[in-house]
């Protein structure tokens, strides 16, 4: 019986001296001009966007639903919910499918570079800014050679009482 490595952490990427348990990889992707990342163990899967069915009074940065096999997963447009301008769908704008607190939840960006594997020593505090995007969201900045990842903490800001998404317990 063979064990799926590949759901934790600590799986060996090549090529990296350091202990596996202190790496950490995240899916970047873009919003406008700047890249962000998020934990790879939260994505379920990347797909290219689609049109989705609007929800009446949903607020204007969910674009609605889409049926993924069988599943109605809410799908959340970040240039929007993050007021980065008039969102413009071209080929490659993407949807990451994510499981967020146990719920798939559909976020539309730009677009999607690669998986990075950071270390403890590439990855800064997130800075205290009054800005668009809510500081508490951020677990912070990873730096590689003149990249720069803005690092996202997708179940706080998907389970935020602003996006109604989930459940408060």
């Amino acid at each position: 019986m063979q064990q799926n490595t590949q759901t934790h952490a600590s799986v060996s990427v090549a090529g990296v001296k350091r202990s596996d348990a202190t790496t950490h990889e995240f899916l970047a992707f873009k919003l406008g001009k700047e890249e962000y990342g998020i934990d790879i163990l939260k994505v379920q899967e990347i797909r290219g966007y689609e049109s989705v069915t609007r929800i009446a009074n949903a607020p204007e940065f969910i674009k609605g639903v889409v049926n993924l096999r069988g599943t109605i997963v809410p799908i959340v447009d970040m240039r929007i919910k993050f007021n980065l301008g008039i969102p413009v769908y071209d080929q490659f704008t993407v949807v990451i499918i994510l499981n967020v607190t146990g719920r798939v939840v559909g976020m539309v960006v730009d677009s999607v570079s690669d998986v990075t594997t950071l270390t403890p020593d590439q990855i800064r505090p997130a800075p205290e800014m009054g800005t668009v995007f809510n500081s508490n969201y951020l677990t912070g900045l990873g730096t590689i050679d003149n990249r720069m990842l803005i690092l996202v903490d997708i179940d706080k800001l998907m389970s935020g009482p602003d996006m109604g998404l989930m459940d408060t317990v």
